[in-house]
């Protein structure tokens, strides 16, 4: 499937204009589930866990963490744009399901804008290239040597066409290397094939990367994105170590189903805003390697639909085929 700016923006406005569901004014008055992307207990269900817990506080209803892992996300997004538009079924995601997967898949079961509304992109950040502790390399310029001289090297990550396996595909083509990627349904999957010697390296959100390296069982070589995170300020970015096209941005964002009522979306995107600037929420987000930002839908359909021209060249530098 492929998305070009201006279906883009005749989605938004056939999503702004389509009739909506007839819902209570009540809402919420009973448990809402969130599906977040991946496993259960990884990056994204620990945040919507967090999230859960304040919205439990606020709305005085059960929050139940609904994972849904398998097919670079499809599963989840799929079953989430099927749900009824009332406001109880709600998905915590990276641009994988919404932005990747519609330029590199051919056909999806949803439309990532028609079928959803969005609510707020609540961080945006970068993941981190890791190895095992003894690996015998620390930063990109020895890497690249050691993979010259093995001849291959295998990178595991979180499924095909999510950002680690861009930017793994991308670095590969810049250095000349044989990289071989391997797709599983979570990062901790990875990362046990990472610690049991059947891959190279990998690739690490930057809470798990601090949690590993502290333990001494890692190491991280860099970070893709723009920025270095607070969590680990001494690793540098992959452009401070002279590699070019690795400073694209992920995110972390919430949809609804698409015919969401003005009202119930005004009531979700108010209450992740406020609980966005809560001190320990932003402490989390950070700890995950994420910059707060909690803006709104418009806001976040402007970030949306600038991140296909950048997606969509990081594919193309990557050597990455659509399906």
């Amino acid at each position: 499937m492929t998305i070009n700016r201006r279906q883009v923006l005749t989605a938004t406005t056939a999503l702004l204009s389509a009739p909506v569901w007839a819902q209570s004014s009540t809402f919420p008055n009973r448990p809402i589930r969130i599906v977040p992307f991946g496993t259960a207990g990884g990056p994204i269900d620990a945040l919507a866990r967090a999230y859960g817990e304040k919205l439990q506080q606020r709305w005085g209803q059960s929050i139940i963490v609904d994972a849904k892992p398998g097919a670079s996300g499809i599963i989840a997004a799929d079953f989430v744009a099927k749900s009824a538009p009332d406001g109880y079924t709600v998905m915590m995601t990276l641009p994988l399901t919404h932005v990747n997967n519609a330029i590199l898949q051919a056909k999806l079961p949803y439309d990532p804008v028609k079928d959803f509304t969005p609510l707020s992109m609540l961080a945006t950040g970068g993941p981190m290239l890791v190895a095992r502790a003894n690996a015998p390399f620390n930063n990109l310029k020895e890497f690249v040597e050691f993979a010259k001289k093995k001849g291959a090297m295998s990178f595991g990550t979180w499924g095909n066409g999510s950002s680690a396996h861009l930017f793994g595909e991308l670095l590969k083509r810049q250095a000349g290397l044989n990289l071989v990627h391997a797709a599983y349904k979570s990062e901790a999957a990875a990362h046990n094939d990472l610690f049991g010697d059947l891959l190279d390296f990998a690739w690490a959100n930057p809470s798990t990367a601090k949690a590993q390296t502290q333990g001494g069982r890692m190491k991280v070589i860099g970070i893709a994105g723009t920025r270095r995170v607070s969590s680990m300020p001494q690793v540098p970015t992959f452009k401070e170590q002279g590699f070019q096209g690795f400073d694209v941005d992920s995110w972390i964002g919430m949809y609804a189903p698409a015919g969401l009522s003005t009202e119930i979306q005004n009531t979700w995107v108010t209450a992740l805003r406020e609980i966005t600037l809560m001190p320990e929420i932003q402490a989390r987000l950070s700890a995950f390697g994420f910059e707060p930002l909690g803006n709104t839908p418009a806001q976040f359909m402007e970030v949306f639909k600038a991140d296909y021209p950048r997606v969509s060249e990081l594919i193309k530098a990557a050597g990455v085929t659509p399906n």
